[in-house]
């Protein structure tokens, strides 16, 4: 019953949340500072979840194979690899360390 209760919960979460979009004055969605924040959003959520996924496990902190797979992406994006290869050279970099036990 608990899950039931936490379905409902959440849809009338997601339906109030699209009406308070919905009957936000179009001038409020115009100005310069929202529009930066609307386009700045999605970017520092994106990297919050990556560096979530990457350190940490449960409660604690870790340092592992997936940090070295980061930084070998983070060094492809700055030599300005297309997109596939950064995601290759983490996958191998990753892969790599996790085989040599590390």
């Amino acid at each position: 019953m608990n899950t039931w209760i936490a379905i409902a919960a959440t849809a009338l979460g997601c339906y109030a949340v699209k009406l308070a979009g919905l009957l936000v004055p179009a001038g409020l969605l115009e100005r310069p500072v929202v529009r930066r924040f609307a386009a700045l959003l999605p970017v520092a959520l994106l990297a919050a979840l990556t560096a979530q996924q990457t350190f940490a496990d449960g409660q604690a902190l870790v340092l592992d194979a997936r940090a070295a797979g980061l930084t070998a992406a983070v060094v492809a994006l700055i030599l300005r690899a297309p997109f596939l290869l950064v995601v290759a050279a983490a996958v191998l970099v990753t892969a790599g360390v996790r085989a040599l036990g590390g």
